[in-house]
């Protein structure tokens, strides 16, 4: 499956933040969109991700005082990007590869959705069903 198809299945929504956000601002929009990280958004360019391993990282190096610090302070500023022509395996490869669970993805250098690696999983076990399902058949029809 190709990333363009998952997009499709679960739309381009794309939750982003601006780089002087709090990180209390962050934790509340990660709380409230139930969502496990951020794109953080200076005007239309992406200059980082922000996600719940960056809060553990800034709450464990500055105490509660990092709740009022920017999103800039703390955030991934080298964003790794998926193509909607990728494939779920490549992603998967990727983001083992570089311990990274949320990829945003440009299409033609403008955002056009973010993936997770549960995205991915979630495409992968549907995949596989449907496998088990076509072999069911075909072996029942005999």
């Amino acid at each position: 499956m190709l990333v363009a198809e998952i997009l499709k299945i679960k739309g381009g929504a794309v939750f982003s933040i601006p780089p002087e956000a709090t990180v209390a601002a962050a934790c509340g929009e990660l709380s409230g969109r139930r969502v496990g990280a951020l794109v953080v958004c200076d005007d239309d360019r992406v200059v980082g991700v922000f996600s719940e391993r960056d809060v553990a990282r800034a709450v464990a190096r500055d105490g509660q005082g990092a709740l009022e610090r920017s999103v800039a302070d703390y955030m991934t500023p080298k964003v790794v990007f998926a193509e909607p022509h990728e494939s779920v395996d490549q992603l998967m490869e990727r983001m083992s590869d570089r311990r990274i669970r949320h990829l945003p993805v440009l299409k033609d250098g403008r955002l056009a959705g973010v993936v997770s690696i549960g995205d991915l999983v979630k495409s992968r076990i549907e995949e596989s069903s449907r496998e088990a399902e076509s072999l069911r058949t075909y072996i029942a029809a005999g």
